[in-house]
């Protein structure tokens, strides 16, 4: 005789059912792992699941950078989710970042503190975000180096934090190489990073 597993649903826990943290504190307070979230401009945003496009460039990226960072070792290459804290209404989790060895003091439990390097790959659903608000705050913010990767149209910007600024410094759209001024020595191959 064959055994019968008995399924029993979990209690409903989607997002409609339960509240997103109002504060800062309400979300360090929630227990770690899902769901998600950041603070932008004070406002708790949910972070949706990746999709598989977004999860295989940035393991890709992640890979080549943390090969590099563990050969030179001029600091510490985190991947998400990991809270950087810039302000308490601005609490992000960049898809990928780079601390150098002369801020290492902002390396805690959480990162509280510009990086030196933000990564964020594009997605329907932070595009808008990662592009406007967030790119705003990491600039002001003091993040030296600000990767925008868009796996959609298959191309690498990366901007240079000056006096001015976001500068561009390298980009490159399907082919070609993207060089980063942070990492003395780190270029991508952006073909090689969308391969399929």
């Amino acid at each position: 005789m064959t055994a019968t597993l008995e399924y029993t649903p979990l209690a409903d826990t989607t997002l409609q059912d339960s509240m997103p943290p109002r504060t800062l504190a309400e979300y360090l307070a929630m227990p770690d792992g899902p769901p998600y979230y950041e603070f932008i401009n004070g406002i708790a945003h949910f972070m949706a699941s990746p999709t598989t496009s977004h999860q295989e460039c940035l393991g890709e990226l992640y890979t080549e950078m943390k090969a590099f960072v563990k050969k030179h070792q001029p600091g510490k290459v985190f991947i998400s989710p990991l809270d950087v804290y810039l302000s308490d209404e601005e609490y992000y989790q960049p898809d990928m970042l780079f601390v150098s060895n002369e801020r290492k003091s902002i390396i805690q439990e959480r990162i509280h503190g510009a990086p030196d390097l933000v990564v964020e790959v594009l997605s329907s659903s932070n595009a808008y975000n990662d592009l406007s608000h967030k790119k705003r705050m990491y600039e002001e913010f003091r993040v030296r180096e600000y990767w925008i990767v868009d796996p959609l149209e298959k191309s690498v910007e990366i901007l240079f934090n000056t006096e001015n600024g976001f500068q561009i410094a390298s980009k490159a759209y399907a082919k070609g190489m993207v060089q980063s001024q942070v990492l003395q020595g780190f270029a991508v191959d952006v073909e090689q990073l969308f391969a399929e």
